[in-house]
């Protein structure tokens, strides 16, 4: 029996020092993702102060918050303006309308009063000297001392062109004394188209009392193209 010894285990004992157990490492992949992590928040920072926007103070945002505020008064300003404008361009084109309306029946009107009016001239017997210009038709009057006259002078062809003179009075009359006379009287420049009406009133001298008038129109050659005697009306 005691050839092959005791059939017991020895048993373990420990050291003096206690138990000893293998000590954890922390793993080198979290080492290099926490690595990683730093590395990569320090370029985004670095890139951000770098070339990202400048953080604005708290100043700079009151300041650019009052001007934003300043800049929506006055695109509600401008805006207004804008209504206002358009509304006053929409009553300008609305009156424009009415007196384009209003212009048309005047232009209407005068056509139908100018083709009247050619047929009475028409309708006036001719100047008995057969002249072109021609006086058709004259009516003197004496007024507060001045001799007012009234004159329908014509051509013959409507597509005759503007004729271009000067006009005076031949006027033969009396003095209180009985002494009778004729004066010489310069009236005005004349611009005679188809048809032209005359009017107006000249000086008389002191105490003159007319009796008839002789009416000379002359050309810019000072010829004589159109005269007419015509009696005062008392």
């Amino acid at each position: 029996m005691a050839l092959f010894g005791s059939s017991k285990r020895t048993a373990f004992k420990p050291t003096p020092y206690g138990a000893t157990r293998k000590k954890r490492r922390v793993p080198r992949w979290l080492i290099l993702m926490l690595t990683g992590v730093v590395l990569g928040s320090g370029g985004l920072l670095f890139i951000q102060k770098s070339y990202g926007p400048t953080l604005l103070t708290v100043e700079q945002a009151d300041q650019l918050r009052q001007d934003l505020n300043s800049t929506n008064l006055d695109k509600q300003r401008l805006l207004t303006q804008v209504d206002r404008q358009t509304h006053e361009l929409d009553e300008l084109r609305t009156a424009l309308e009415k007196q384009t309306l209003r212009a048309d029946s005047a232009e209407k009107s005068y056509k139908q009063l100018s083709e009247s009016v050619q047929v009475l001239a028409d309708a006036v017997p001719a100047d008995p000297r057969g002249t072109s210009p021609g006086i058709r038709a004259a009516d003197f009057t004496v007024v507060d001392g001045q001799l007012a006259y009234k004159l329908l002078v014509m051509q013959d062809s409507a597509d005759a062109p503007a004729f271009s003179g000067k006009m005076d009075f031949a006027v033969e009359g009396r003095y209180p004394n009985g002494h009778s006379t004729t004066v010489d009287i310069p009236v005005s420049t004349v611009e005679i188209g188809h048809y032209t009406a005359l009017t107006g009133t000249t000086e008389l001298p002191r105490a003159f009392t007319p009796v008839q008038v002789t009416i000379r129109i002359r050309d810019q050659a000072d010829k004589l193209a159109a005269t007419r005697t015509i009696r005062v009306t008392r």
